[in-house]
């Protein structure tokens, strides 16, 4: 036997689907915002994908700390050593005293007194002001031609490697004058030549100090 009103039916069975496709399409258009359809893409690409986490840039410190010297102190670094293209460096409260850069950097003992300059060495060294720091670092050599009365005056200031300097001994040294550094201030450190040991064949490896000094000296 065959269904009564079949085709009917059909007929009011397409219309009810059009018209909740139609109704289903207008809610799902008022809920989803105006976007353009690329953004819309990418955004449902960009689901379940890990997120990229970027770390900020760090903050340049002064001389090139690592970290920030406190506000009432002082930064400083000394460096020498690592072959002859590596230039001693002497750096004051990020002001480069002494470094390639300047052009001012001798084959030697180089020293640069705050706030000061004159004279040859030993002169230069005793006639420093109170209240005065004196950072000195070598460059290639400083052995061949340092005297006895050098040794003596860098001795005075503190100095316990002047008479351990040897032929392109890497050296530098932070002494002052009038006043007391901080115990926990390292003041030298010094490296020498060594052909079995150093990276640089007949050149000592680069070496450096840093620190900070209070502004308010002892």
């Amino acid at each position: 036997m065959r269904p009564l009103a079949s085709g009917p039916l059909k007929v009011v069975f397409l219309v009810l689907a059009s018209l909740c496709a139609w109704y289903s399409g207008y809610l799902l258009a008022e809920l989803i915002p105006d976007a353009p359809l690329s953004s819309a893409a990418y955004s449902i690409h960009s689901i379940g994908e890990r997120p990229v986490l970027k770390a900020p840039v760090p903050k340049r410190q002064k001389c090139d700390h690592w970290t920030p010297c406190p506000s009432d102190t002082y930064a400083y670094r000394l460096l020498s050593g690592g072959g002859i293209n590596k230039y001693a460096k002497i750096c004051f409260e990020d002001n480069l005293l002494m470094g390639e850069k300047l052009g001012n950097v001798a084959r030697g003992i180089n020293i640069a007194i705050v706030n000061y300059n004159s004279g040859p060495m030993t002169k230069f060294i005793q006639s420093a002001p109170p209240k005065s720091l004196l950072f000195m670092v070598t460059y290639d050599d400083g052995s061949t031609r340092l005297n006895n009365d050098a040794k003596n005056a860098i001795e005075k200031l503190g100095s316990k490697e002047i008479r351990n300097m040897k032929f392109r001994s890497s050296w530098v040294f932070l002494a002052a004058e009038g006043f007391e550094l901080p115990s926990e201030i390292q003041r030298e450190k010094i490296n020498h030549s060594d052909t079995k040991n150093n990276r640089y064949s007949g050149w000592p490896a680069e070496i450096q100090i840093e620190g900070c000094i209070p502004k308010e000296p002892s």
